[in-house]
């Protein structure tokens, strides 16, 4: 067996070696489990490797050395495995806004907004943003939306009801999600209406397209503005699906 000099001062403390990851200064009867030191640096170690490490600036160490990059947190992997340094999301990380740019002729039968989408110069956006071909908008990356639709309508001549259909797509093919609803109740007025959706996208390849629906048609439209939203679709990824 190993003699170890112990050293026992009023003033200092008491001292020995510093010992290792598998063989600690300080155990108890499982020989390569318990406390051991550095310059300036103080190490628990399990069945002979370092699990916990205290640097000289306060740092904390994973797994020995390992203390991670600037931003980082612990995250925890579980009650049967080590916490690991990771990235923690930094709150909202997708968002963007289209509007259509021009009226659009009211008709009878729903139909898919095709024409006239635009996020508009004067529009920031947050991630990759979204993407539009022939009215259907594809999503960056997966994670749980919120899809809201703000919808005016104007009419030469009063009408009863325009309606736009937010639909998603998934494994079963298309499906609507909200209804956004107005009505123009005198000549040459103007309704407003909106509606939210939040939908899961678990699939990049799926889409999302608007659909427009008027009671009457001739001299009624769907209300756009080149220079703000008056008929816009706004896009938040609120979290992973």
């Amino acid at each position: 067996s190993l003699i170890m000099a112990l050293n026992i001062n009023g003033t200092t403390g008491i001292s020995g070696v510093d010992g290792s990851a598998s063989a600690p200064a300080l155990k108890g009867t499982d020989s390569n489990t318990g406390v051991n030191f550095g310059s300036d640096v103080i190490d628990l170690s399990t069945g002979g490797s370092s699990r916990f490490k205290v640097g000289a600036a306060g740092q904390l160490g994973i797994a020995g050395a390992n203390y991670g990059n600037s931003g980082q947190a612990l995250l925890s992997q579980g009650a049967s495995a080590a916490p690991q340094w990771g990235n923690i999301s930094a709150g909202i990380t997708e968002a963007d806004c289209w509007r259509m740019t021009a009226n659009l002729q009211g008709v009878s039968t729903p139909a898919t907004i095709t024409t006239n989408l635009t996020r508009g110069s004067d529009i920031t956006y947050i991630g990759s943003g979204m993407t539009e071909s022939s009215g259907v908008f594809t999503f960056p990356v997966t994670g749980k939306w919120l899809i809201y639709v703000q919808v005016t309508a104007y009419g030469q001549y009063a009408y009863g009801k325009a309606t736009i259909y937010t639909q998603v797509d998934g494994p079963s093919g298309y499906d609507t999600r909200a209804h956004a609803v107005c009505n123009v109740s005198q000549n040459g007025g103007y309704g407003g209406g909106s509606s939210i959706a939040l939908v899961d996208v678990e699939n990049t390849s799926y889409g999302a397209r608007f659909l427009v629906q008027t009671s009457s048609t001739s001299g009624r439209f769907i209300h756009g503005d080149a220079n703000h939203n008056v008929t816009a679709f706004t896009f938040i990824r609120l979290g992973d699906t």
